[in-house]
């Protein structure tokens, strides 16, 4: 299958990448960034049902952090060079979850508190080889759909029970049907933060939650982070390839690192578990995914432009805007193409993979009705205005993956 997200990309206009800004910093065009801010606003809804409050955190800190985080140690040869600010020394960041850490402690935390659930979709930086570069798919900045749980070891299996439901349903809306959870423990050797025992207990807490959703899992020796075992979920891409999405990993190394703690029930002092959470993953990478998973032709709520209106003559202008106000005060969004023979209007919006695309000539206006041309379906079909209205902005709103019958 000879799909690829880069050349759908420059064929639609939805990345690009110049010389002077460099390799594997993609610019995303107004189409492009649609699919992005619309996939950043699905993460943050899903995140907020699962109990996660949003936060703001500094791309950069100092050297310091990712020392206490191990970063530093572990991973200082995929992040940027240092930098010296007013004699301090200044990292990108790799990751959020050290910033997400500071947050916790930024004051006391009792029990009762307990799950403290925070989410950002941060921009972290690799300093990856421009041989690896690749699209969307290996980048330099990443925006990453990140939460960070804090809790007590009894919570650990309930907490990672609602990741995988929640990655679940993200799966399902977006049409992701060929994947396999893998479960990635410590190998021999390898770079790892902690004790034997601590990792034999974080381990014995990942499988159960599996075991509660009956999910088949494989376990792979010498996966894990560097700081905990983690869950990663494995999905086929256009070409059969395996990318790793979404992934829930187990912490006890940062939080002990970092000195956070909290008041238990007894009055005294513990330590609490660091789940990393992330339910779409990248943005760059998801993108890139769904883009060569549909071949261009998003689903309604994903697409850049949803309805194209196309007005047989000048004097129908007038319905084309009272249709696109309407659509627009339902949050679709909506685009009039009048230049043109019509023929080639209607080519081009089926070149740009517009889900619907409605034509507004005389009989139309005068019956309060719609020409609507479905690509998807190959299917072109009359329908009243208001029904036309209420029908695409119900699928919209639904996030359905394609448009149903009429």
């Amino acid at each position: 299958m000879n799909i690829d997200h880069r050349e759908i990309g420059r064929e639609l206009d939805l990345f690009t990448t110049t010389p002077v800004v460099g390799a594997g910093l993609p610019l995303w065009l107004p189409d492009g960034a649609v699919i992005r801010s619309e996939l950043e606003k699905f993460a943050a809804e899903v995140a907020a049902e699962s109990g996660c409050r949003g936060v703001y955190t500094p791309v950069l800190a100092k050297k310091e952090l990712f020392e206490k985080s191990g970063h530093w140690s572990k991973f200082s040869e995929n992040m940027y060079p240092e930098m010296w600010v007013g004699g301090e020394s200044f990292l990108l960041r790799p990751a959020n979850c050290p910033h997400h850490a500071q947050i916790f402690s930024a004051r006391g935390r009792s029990y009762r508190e307990l799950p403290f659930r925070v989410r950002e979709l941060g921009s972290m930086f690799r300093s990856e080889l421009s041989g690896v570069l690749n699209g969307l798919n290996r980048v330099r900045q990443i925006a990453l759909d990140d939460a960070h749980v804090f809790c007590t070891a009894e919570q650990v299996q309930s907490e990672v029970v609602i990741a995988l439901d929640a990655i679940e349903r993200c799966y399902s809306i977006l049409g992701i049907t060929e994947y396999e959870y893998r479960l990635s423990v410590r190998g021999p050797g390898g770079r790892y933060l902690g004790t034997d025992d601590e990792w034999s207990d974080a381990e014995n807490r990942l499988r159960p939650a599996l075991a509660a959703r009956s999910i088949p899992f494989v376990e792979v020796p010498g996966e894990a982070a560097f700081y905990g075992p983690k869950i990663d979920v494995q999905v086929r891409d256009a070409h059969r390839r395996e990318e790793t999405i979404s992934t829930v990993q187990l912490d006890f190394n940062q939080p002990r690192q970092f000195g956070l703690e909290f008041t238990a029930e007894d009055g005294t002092k513990a330590c609490p578990v660091m789940i990393h959470r992330g339910l779409l993953g990248s943005m760059e990478r998801m993108t890139a995914l769904l883009v060569e998973r549909f071949e261009g032709r998003m689903p309604p709520w994903l697409a850049p432009n949803q309805v194209s209106i196309l007005p047989v003559g000048d004097r129908n202008l007038v319905g084309a805007e009272d249709l696109r106000k309407d659509l627009n005060a339902r949050s679709v969004r909506v685009s009039v193409d009048r230049d043109g023979p019509l023929g080639r209007r209607i080519h081009a919006a089926r070149a740009h993979r517009d889900p619907y695309i409605v034509v507004i000539g005389d009989k139309e206006a005068a019956d309060g009705v719609v020409d609507v041309l479905v690509p998807s379906l190959n299917r072109r079909f009359v329908v009243d205005v208001n029904a036309f209205v209420a029908k695409v902005s119900a699928e919209v709103a639904g996030r359905v993956l394609h448009p149903g019958k009429w």
